[in-house]
């Protein structure tokens, strides 16, 4: 499993901030698909209540920084241009 792997599959509840440094939401789980022990995204929940919850696909590519320390996860681009899917 690559280091990546290893870092990205402990990041469940981390705050993901897009490149302008604006709160995306929080990491629910990695997700998987083209290799089983490699996530190709996370999974961000933004959001609080039932009813205006969504959530975000995050590529692995478009991660610039992951911050252990702090629990945030940086990214390289603004939240807009994230797909939303649920």
């Amino acid at each position: 499993m690559s280091p990546l792997a290893l870092e990205l599959a402990g990041t469940g509840g981390y705050l993901v901030a897009d490149s302008r440094g604006r709160v995306v939401g929080k990491v629910e789980c990695p997700m998987y698909g083209t290799a089983p022990d490699v996530p190709d995204a996370l999974a961000v929940k933004s959001g609080f209540g039932l009813f205006s919850s969504r959530r975000r696909i995050v590529p692995v590519d478009s991660i610039e920084q992951i911050d252990g320390s702090t629990r945030v996860i940086g990214l390289r681009v603004e939240r807009e241009s994230i797909r939303s899917f649920l």
